[in-house]
């Protein structure tokens, strides 16, 4: 029988469609009520992932960004809106969560996450998700993730397409083989003004959504434990064709 004792009944009315989903039920939307999830990036990619996870009903969000709202960014950034310009982004995000689900904590941190920094903040998480725009924060969060020994789920967008990974290193797969780690996929970032930014290369507003979406996906899949997550798999997703691929890769035997 289902133990649906720690949700009250609006909740277990609000989740009522997780509930009746066997891989879900109770005892998962429990674990979602209990978890405590960073989100990296409040912006296209950070949106959609702090919206479903509201919705989906995580306990506890930490959100992660010194930036405030420009007019540019709400063609994708889908938690803001035009009476939010030059807000904080973490202000008019946390306005939009408690909108959708009063039952969700949000912790703000209102800076920039690098490696000085984001050891304590990584250690009071249970997974990260990570939706920044640039290659330092993310060799920064599988660091601290890695060292911290908490799942990382990494996604990255470009014009129509975008990519998506989750890291676990501290744990091994079937074989017993220690999980990839980040740089066992790309080794090293890209020389500086290579990959052009949004801003030069422009990116379609739902290129973010959808990878957003799909982040948001796989944390809820690894807090309630269903499904296989894409450790040790690539998801590629080319939205112009549209395809979606996935390509498998493994930490070297020397690693």
């Amino acid at each position: 029988m289902t133990d649906e004792r720690s949700l009250d009944q609006s909740e277990l009315a609000r989740y009522a469609r997780h509930i009746v989903l066997p891989e879900v039920g109770g005892p998962g939307q429990q674990k979602l009520k209990r978890a405590r999830i960073l989100v990296i990036g409040a912006g296209g990619i950070g949106s959609p992932v702090a919206l479903y996870l509201a919705a989906a009903g995580a306990g506890t969000l930490g959100l992660v960004d010194d930036d405030t709202v420009s007019l540019s960014n709400l063609q994708r950034q889908v938690i803001h809106g035009t009476k939010d310009i030059d807000r904080p982004k973490l202000e008019s995000a946390q306005d939009k969560i408690a909108d959708i689900n009063p039952h969700v904590h949000v912790v703000p941190y209102h800076q920039r996450i690098d490696a000085g920094n984001g050891a304590a903040i990584v250690r009071d998480y249970d997974l990260v998700v990570d939706g920044s725009d640039n290659f330092t924060t993310r060799y920064a969060m599988a660091d601290l993730c890695e060292a911290a020994e908490r799942i990382l789920v990494t996604a990255a967008v470009q014009r129509f397409s975008g990519s998506l990974t989750v890291l676990a290193p501290h744990l091994s797969d079937a074989e017993g083989r220690p999980n990839p780690r980040y740089r066992d996929l790309f080794p090293e970032p890209p020389p500086a003004g290579v990959v052009p930014t949004c801003a030069e290369a422009g990116i379609l507003g739902t290129t973010t959504g959808v990878l957003g979406t799909l982040a948001a996906n796989e944390a809820i899949k690894l807090v309630c434990g269903i499904g296989e997550p894409l450790i040790g798999r690539l998801l590629m997703v080319d939205l112009l064709a549209p395809r979606f691929e996935t390509i498998r890769y493994r930490r070297p035997k020397s690693g």
